[in-house]
C-alpha cells in the first residue's frame, strides 16, 4: 500500500484501499444515525416500565403463580395508593421514569452532535420539538401500559380491578 502525504489529493485511481474505506465510513455513518434513536426509545420504554412498577409486580407474580390474587391485590394497593408507609414509592418511580426519559434525550442529542448549551441554543427548535414529542409519547405509553394493558391483564388473572377499568376508561 502507498502512504499518502495529503489524503485529500488521493483519488480512487491511485493505489490503495481508500475508496473502500470511504464506503465503510458511509455505512458506519448510517448505522450511527440509526443508533441514537434506538437508544432513546430504550430509555422511553424503560421509563414506562419503571413508572408502572406500582402494578406490574403484582400482575407478574399472580400470572406466574408466585402470589395469590389477594396478595397481588394487596401489593398493588399498597404500592399504588401508598399504604403501610409506601407513600413515597409511586412518586419516586415516576421521578425515576422522568429522569430516564431525560437521560435518553441527552444521549440522543449528544449523538446528534448537540453537546453544549451553545449548540442547543443554535438548534433550539429541534431540541424543544423533539423533547416535547418524546415526553408526550412517553406519557401516552405510560397511560396505555399502566391503565389499559396492565389493568386488563390484572383482570384476566383475577385481580379485582374492574372498578379501576371503569374509572380509567379514558379511551371512551
Amino acid at each position: 500500500m502507498w502512504k499518502l502525504e495529503n489524503p485529500r489529493t488521493h483519488t480512487g485511481f491511485q493505489k490503495g484501499n481508500r475508496a473502500s474505506i470511504g464506503m465503510s465510513e458511509v455505512a458506519q455513518a448510517e448505522i450511527t444515525q440509526q443508533h441514537p434513536l434506538k437508544a432513546m426509545w430504550k430509555y422511553v420504554a424503560g421509563s414506562t416500565l419503571v413508572a408502572s412498577l406500582c402494578c406490574l409486580p403484582s400482575v407478574v407474580m399472580v400470572m406466574l403463580g408466585l402470589a395469590t390474587v389477594s396478595t397481588g391485590a394487596a401489593l398493588s394497593d399498597t404500592l399504588y395508593w401508598g399504604g403501610d408507609g409506601f407513600g413515597w414509592f409511586r412518586g419516586t418511580m415516576l421521578f425515576i421514569a422522568f429522569l430516564s426519559v431525560i437521560v435518553g434525550l441527552v444521549v440522543y442529542f449528544r449523538e446528534q452532535g448537540i453537546c453544549t448549551f451553545d449548540e442547543a441554543k443554535r438548534n433550539r427548535r429541534k431540541v424543544i420539538n423533539t423533547s416535547l414529542v418524546v415526553l408526550i409519547i412517553a406519557y401516552l405509553l405510560y397511560l396505555l401500559f399502566n391503565y389499559v394493558i396492565l389493568t386488563e391483564l390484572g383482570i384476566a388473572v383475577g385481580l379485582p380491578w374492574e372498578s379501576s377499568r371503569d374509572a380509567y376508561m379514558f379511551w371512551k
